[in-house]
């Protein structure tokens, strides 16, 4: 799928879990609702009045409780405490001077795209493939994306070609798009090294890292890697985080933490805030601030960190990844030859190479004729580079629900391989 098609990704994909409702979606990015229970009507209402009885501070809470149903703060009134959570949670060191609450991560996107690249010389670099939702707020901006190549095993090699190419033809990269954390679409993890690198090169070309981090506290396995705010010494890194995948998607608050200084310069990240901040009253005004109140509310009994409240999630997604690449490896086995998958050590998603081209119209098909939906790796694309993988999506699904639904899609491979495989017989998801 090229650049201009893909603001229809979404659009094509809730087309067709409309148009087959009982098929199994593996192609759904979103976090469980296994869990929402704990967000009970009861639970939110004391979190709005933890959050008011904080803000009073032993005096008259009905004036607080008028300023939540008034407009409010462009920056957001509970900026101090998600700071404190970023500090305490993912290693930003952050503040609440410089931070901004936005209505999800997607308007932060919006927000620093068009205020990082004005001139239309200016372009976002980005890998290729990435999440659809910065190209599209690129489109809407009618900011220039330009790919890193992905012929390179390196990255940095990658963004180092990328910036020779742009010079070449008198352009030059101001902002760089990265999920460093468990990547959206390919579940990537970035390296230490190459985070320092990759500052390295921005800092001296003042190129400023939008790194968004949404899955970086599902964890899985292995070592956590600083964040590349974390890293920063020149202040060239935009913290983009957001509560969706941690609480809820409908809460909608978001955040970009801003350097102390940019490019060392404290004016120069002082006034690039103020530029946000502004763009922000246009669009949204402020963020809902009684969605704010709710969020700052569970902060506060949470004691500022989200670490012991993901626990029960962070188990079911382990348990769901562990239950999807031990069913590929069972219905794939005949031909483990010609198909292959990474084990992700974290986030949502995994990647399958396939030895065909799996298109929208295999999306319908495998739909229509198999009961399961994937998404291709070509709607992530700015070329025909992932014209022959798919994601797969394991958060949003249950066990049982795996198991089918990659068996059902084994069907759907081995009839376009020209080679029958094996139907497994399902397991219930308790065994």
């Amino acid at each position: 799928m090229n650049f201009s098609s893909q603001a229809a990704v979404m659009n094509f994909l809730n087309e067709v879990a409309d148009e087959f409702p009982s098929a199994i979606s593996l192609a759904a990015g979103r976090p469980t609702d296994r869990f929402f229970g704990r967000l009970n009507t009861g639970v939110l209402l004391d979190a709005l009045s933890g959050y008011e009885r904080h803000a009073a501070g032993g005096q008259d809470s009905l004036e607080v409780r008028a300023r939540l149903l008034q407009y409010g703060r462009t920056a957001g009134m509970i900026t101090d405490l998600v700071a404190q959570q970023l500090r305490m949670d993912e290693g930003v060191a952050a503040s609440s001077d410089r931070l901004l609450i936005t209505s999800g991560c997607q308007e932060a996107l919006a927000l620093c795209l068009p205020a990082l690249c004005p001139d239309p010389t200016d372009v976002v670099l980005v890998c290729n493939p990435t999440y659809v939702g910065v190209t599209g707020a690129a489109q809407a901006s009618r900011v220039p994306v330009f790919p890193i190549p992905n012929t390179r095993p390196d990255i940095v090699d990658g963004i180092e070609q990328s910036l020779y190419e742009l010079h070449q033809s008198g352009r030059q990269a101001r902002a760089l798009y990265l999920i460093p954390n468990f990547d959206n679409p390919t579940g990537r993890v970035i390296d230490e090294s190459q985070r320092r690198a990759i500052l390295a090169i921005c800092a001296r070309l003042r190129i400023v890292v939008l790194e968004d981090n949404p899955y970086g506290m599902f964890r899985y396995e292995g070592q956590a890697v600083p964040p590349m705010a974390a890293l920063d010494e020149a202040g060239c890194v935009i913290y983009l985080s957001t509560f969706s995948k941690t609480l809820a998607p409908a809460v909608r608050i978001g955040a970009a933490t801003l350097p102390k200084t940019l490019f060392g310069d404290p004016a120069g990240s002082r006034a690039l805030w103020q530029d946000l901040v502004q763009r922000k009253s246009f669009v949204t005004v402020n963020t809902s601030q009684i969605n704010q109140a709710i969020v700052g509310g569970l902060l506060l009994d949470q004691n500022g960190s989200l670490q012991q409240w993901i626990q029960p999630t962070l188990a079911w997604y382990r348990s769901n990844r562990d239950a999807m690449l031990s069913q590929l490896a069972a219905v794939f086995e005949p031909v483990s030859n010609s198909i292959r998958w990474n084990r992700p050590a974290g986030g949502f998603f995994l990647n399958v190479d396939l030895p065909f081209r799996f298109d929208a119209e295999a999306v319908r098909e495998c739909a229509t004729n198999y009961g399961v939906i994937v998404m291709p790796m070509s709607f992530f694309a700015l070329d025909n580079s992932q014209d022959q993988r798919i994601r797969l999506s394991f958060s949003a699904v249950n066990p049982e629900q795996i198991r089918i639904g990659l068996a059902s899609l084994a069907q759907y491979v081995g009839q376009r391989m020209g080679q029958e495989l094996p139907v497994l017989e399902s397991v219930s998801a308790g065994s």
